[in-house]
């Protein structure tokens, strides 16, 4: 039972360090959200190369990309001065391997609009899981026209997430774990304690210093001469004590003369302890009483 118990507080404890870890590396591994909060210009800057790219296939080194306008949440749009044609494959690459490098997310959506009345022309969708990316009739060019390129981010675009909140939980799992050692700290110091001070007596537990008997997850409270009386008998099993040292013991030495008192208490704890049949407080005529242990 002790080395089950032992196992689940060094388990315990094993739990304790594993979240503490997951702790600290969510922390080291999230980027801060002041960091997060230049996403935008990130993603202009990158759309600003696809633009500059796209000119380039078409031969085009002198006309602008217009400034990149942000037309949403997760929202970006490209315009050009002039007008140009497109290739839906060389699109997709471009798009694909600008937005990877500048390590933007992965999943999102780019439409090819048409800006006399804003028509989409040609549109496709790219996901990390492959059954979710839709890129239909990339073999299709789109003839030479006034275009404007829309790309969302449909997962993990902007929002930001702050590391600092990772501090609370770390913070919370230091007191928690502060707590359940000093608990169980307490209750090993109790336990050894009590273990120091007890005295087995057949299927009992005695405890002098705490006036009681333990059977099992039972306590017996016992008086204070009672227990005295029991720890004279404890001390000396199975061997006759006489009256005299008995009442000298418990209450002539604290200024006490009885009676017939010792009779009394010797009869309560026979009661108490007559659910052992190895334990015997017997009566020897004429001398005393002695405890009889099996």
């Amino acid at each position: 039972m002790v080395l089950f118990v032992t196992k689940m507080k060094k388990n315990r404890y094993l739990i304790y360090a594993l979240l503490a870890f997951l702790l600290l590396l969510g922390w080291w591994t999230t980027r801060d959200g002041k960091s997060n909060d230049i996403f935008p210009e990130r993603v202009k800057i990158a759309l600003r190369e696809v633009g500059n790219q796209l000119l380039l296939q078409n031969n085009d080194s002198t006309s602008r990309v217009l400034p990149i306008t942000r037309a949403g949440d997760s929202l970006y749009r490209v315009t050009f001065e002039k007008p140009l044609t497109m290739e839906p494959a060389r699109l997709v690459a471009t798009v694909d391997t600008v937005l990877k490098r500048a390590a933007l997310p992965s999943h999102y959506i780019t439409e090819v609009k048409q800006c006399t009345n804003d028509e989409v022309a040609y549109s496709y969708q790219v996901n990390l899981q492959r059954e979710e990316t839709l890129i239909p009739c990339s073999g299709r060019n789109l003839p030479e026209g006034c275009y404007s390129i829309e790309l969302r981010f449909t997962k993990g675009g902007e929002v930001p997430v702050d590391r600092r909140w990772w501090l609370p939980g770390l913070a919370l799992l230091l007191i928690v774990f502060l707590f359940d050692f000093l608990r169980n700290k307490k209750q090993q110091d109790r336990h050894l304690k009590e273990s120091a001070g007890t005295i087995e007596l057949g299927i009992f537990k005695f405890y002098p210093e705490q006036n009681k008997l333990v059977r099992e997850a039972s306590e017996i409270s016992l008086s204070r001469k009672e227990c005295e009386l029991l720890e004279i008998f404890v001390a000396s099993p199975n061997t006759v004590i006489k009256r005299d040292e008995l009442t000298k013991k418990v209450w002539e030495d604290n200024g006490v003369i009885v009676g017939r008192s010792l009779d009394t208490y010797i009869s309560k704890l026979r009661k108490k302890l007559r659910e052992d049949d190895s334990i015997k407080l017997t009566n020897v005529h004429g001398v005393g009483y002695k405890l009889e242990v099996s």
